[in-house]
């Protein structure tokens, strides 16, 4: 059946709209040539039943000087009664005996053949006209009735004009049919293809979609289903709105892959470079010994050991980070995180003392559930960045809190961070001041490690700078 129907959609609906038409009209010409023949059949069952009560009362009048109640020794002619229409048939029976005229076109009486006679023996008087098949005349609608004499009477009226009004009305319903029909299927097909143009539309914009190079690089804005097509109160509304929001979607995750990428080659530079200063360091000192044989062997193992420390720490930090980034699990164990603080800012104090330390705890222990050696990572890089980006004498202060969230802020009242840097500060390899001597600073790795660091124990870190205020903030769920 399925291979009986066209596979697209419009011609699916115009072979749809066609059916339904189709069986209206057939059902339509049904119910109207039904109600028409009953009707009809009604109007000449009246007509017979007018016919026979003149016959019958013509035949009880009897003939002058004849006593219709008197017995007959013999059958007489059928009673020929005033009225009766062309066509109509009267047939007397008695005893076995029978006798019949019809009335022909030229209003002459024609007397009816014996197989006429014996097709019309067989109607019962008294009940309601009823179809017989005359022999030789065709189709009639009789009625009997039993006579005062004891004769019965039957008088037919033929049915060629309600059969004939019939196969008209028939004929005519057969032609609108098949014009209706045709019609439906024209203006069908047109309809159709007109309100289904905003879903070939809205396919066109999917089409374009496909066409677009989404494999690779930097997608941009894709194109998206006109507004005109994405009214919600419409089906086609509703599908133009689902593959806006699915194109928005898809726009994301290609951007976000696309900003991935080029972290990742990002990354991947920024690391070559700072492995390639203390390699290149390392080498240096190697090539010098090798030529001179003059230089100090501890000053240069001292650099060699110096730059590789160097290396195994910027290795040692990618590493944990590609691990924070995978999702792998941190240790989850009970953390002081006060003693933590002021662990940080005891030996702040010692490593910086042209800076002013001050921090403020809660008096009992605040403890949350982590990775001790990550918290205390991150907590002193922050006090370290501090340490790096302010001038002497600035005032550092870290306060810990503890409510809904566990909470420790380090501000400082330096100079504050370059707007423009401010939106990428948590990210890899990003560098305050590009111009200063490693000595000074970091690779760059510092705040993306504390981002991740919080990350993974369910926590965040944020950062608000201002000239003379910044607080960097780090949030920790509460054990």
């Amino acid at each position: 059946m399925r291979r009986l129907l066209p596979s697209s959609l419009t011609g699916r609906l115009v072979v749809t709209v066609v059916a339904l038409v189709a069986v209206v009209s057939v059902l339509v010409a049904l119910t109207a040539t039904l109600v028409m023949r009953s009707y009809l059949t009604g109007q000449l069952d009246r007509q017979v039943e007018g016919s026979l009560e003149r016959s019958s009362m013509a035949a009880n009048g009897g003939v002058p000087g004849i006593d219709p109640t008197t017995p007959r020794s013999g059958i007489g002619p059928p009673p020929d009664a005033r009225g009766n229409r062309e066509g109509s048939l009267t047939a007397v029976y008695r005893d076995g005996s029978a006798t019949g005229r019809s009335i022909t076109s030229s209003g002459s009486r024609r007397e009816m053949s014996t197989s006429a006679l014996d097709t019309l023996e067989d109607v019962v008087p008294g009940r309601d006209p009823v179809t017989v098949q005359v022999t030789g005349l065709g189709s009639f609608r009789v009625a009997a009735t039993t006579l005062s004499s004891g004769d019965v009477l039957v008088q037919g009226i033929p049915t060629e004009d309600v059969d004939g009004t019939i196969q008209a009305l028939v004929w005519w319903e057969s032609l609108l049919a098949v014009l209706g029909i045709g019609v439906a299927a024209v203006a069908g097909r047109i309809l159709v293809r007109r309100q289904l143009q905003p879903l070939r539309d809205v396919a066109q914009t999917a089409h374009q979609v496909t066409a677009m190079p989404l494999s690779s690089g930097e997608v941009g804005e894709t194109v998206r289903v006109p507004d005109t097509l994405t009214d919600p109160g419409t089906e086609v509304g509703q599908v133009g709105e689902a593959l806006n929001q699915l194109l928005g979607h898809v726009e994301q995750a290609l951007d976000a892959r696309h900003e991935s990428e080029q972290q990742v080659r990002q990354f991947l530079a920024d690391a070559s470079h700072e492995l390639r200063t203390p390699l290149s360091t390392i080498k240096g000192y190697a090539e010098l010994s090798r030529r001179t044989g003059r230089a100090d062997p501890d000053q240069i193992l001292a650099k060699v050991e110096s730059e590789a420390g160097r290396m195994s720490t910027l290795v040692e930090d990618m590493l944990l980070l590609a691990r924070l980034d995978a999702g792998r699990g941190v240790d989850r164990r009970p953390v002081d995180v006060t003693r933590l603080v002021v662990e940080a800012v005891d030996d702040a104090r010692v490593r910086d003392p042209e800076r002013r330390w001050t921090f403020d705890v809660p008096g009992e222990p605040v403890t949350v559930t982590g990775d001790e050696q990550r918290l205390h990572q991150a907590v002193t890089n922050l006090v370290t960045n501090a340490t790096r980006h302010t001038p002497p004498g600035t005032t550092v202060s870290v306060r810990l809190s503890s409510a809904d969230v566990v909470r420790v802020d380090v501000h400082d009242d330096g100079p504050g961070i370059d707007p423009t840097l401010l939106p990428t500060v948590f990210e890899r390899f990003t560098r305050g001041d590009s111009s200063r001597t490693r000595a000074s600073g970091g690779a760059g790795l510092g705040m993306s490690l504390v981002k991740a660091i919080m990350h993974a124990h369910g926590g965040d870190a944020t950062v608000r700078s201002v000239p003379g205020d910044t607080t960097f903030t780090l949030t920790l769920p509460t054990a």
